[in-house]
């Protein structure tokens, strides 16, 4: 019995360690986020999050939790109008230098939370999250969210992806993920539990995907907004 009470511990201690990890690195640490992200994903970050880009509908797109701003200047090279929601001030002035550097107009970002959105009903074409921290476990908000989305709007999120090369770096970024509980083997259940039943308890159909990019996989849900029959 000892053996599984360590495990037990072990993992609230990683559970607990995580939480204070990525406080920080969201806000007084937020500097360190490209490096990171680009340490821990050995440079694939910015493909796993553009694989959500062919999910996007519309041309209204607001996206939650939009960190340094990686996807912004995608979306809005295609034509969107992008409206960019994070809570961490710090984030937000990262975007906001990364598209001021790269000459673009009329910067909407906002501060706020996902489960209390600061805008109108049915405002959205799309709504997107990449990677989302705790809040997204809050049953507000993906209600919220399906609020704010227009009848047939989608919430593309992005929540894990996992390396699948069997080079030396691969390897080792894979047990990283692993150990510290980034992603666990049972990453698909997990996801169906935490994620896509809250979606299902908001009003959304949910589909999911896993996508093939660069020796990884990379999860993404397509929660749909359907027509409301009763208001056609």
């Amino acid at each position: 019995m000892v053996k599984p009470l360590f495990c037990l511990k072990r993992m609230r201690f990683l559970s607990r360690f995580m939480r204070f990890f990525f406080h920080h690195f969201y806000h007084s640490f937020a500097w360190t986020y490209n490096w990171v992200a680009s340490v821990v994903s050995i440079g694939r970050w910015n493909d796993w999050i553009q694989t959500t880009v062919p999910y996007i509908q519309g041309t209204n797109i607001l996206e939650i939790g939009h960190g340094p701003g990686y996807l912004q200047p995608i979306l809005r090279d295609m034509g969107m109008a992008v409206i960019g929601l994070d809570e961490s001030m710090q984030m937000i002035r990262m975007a906001k230098r990364r598209l001021e550097k790269a000459n673009y107009k009329a910067i909407h970002l906002v501060r706020g939370h996902a489960q209390t959105l600061p805008f109108p009903d049915a405002k959205f074409d799309s709504v997107i999250s990449t990677f989302p921290s705790e809040y997204i476990f809050d049953p507000n908000t993906p209600a919220d969210i399906y609020r704010v989305l227009r009848d047939n709007g989608r919430f593309i999120v992005l929540p894990a992806a996992w390396i699948v090369g069997r080079k030396i770096l691969d390897r080792a970024a894979a047990w990283l993920a692993q150990v510290t509980g980034e992603t666990p083997k049972n990453i698909v259940e997990i996801v169906v539990e935490r994620f896509i039943r809250p979606l299902e308890q908001a009003g959304f159909k949910v589909e999911s995907r896993q996508i093939e990019a660069r020796s990884s996989i990379v999860l993404i849900l397509i929660a749909s907004k359907e027509l409301d029959a009763t208001r056609s």
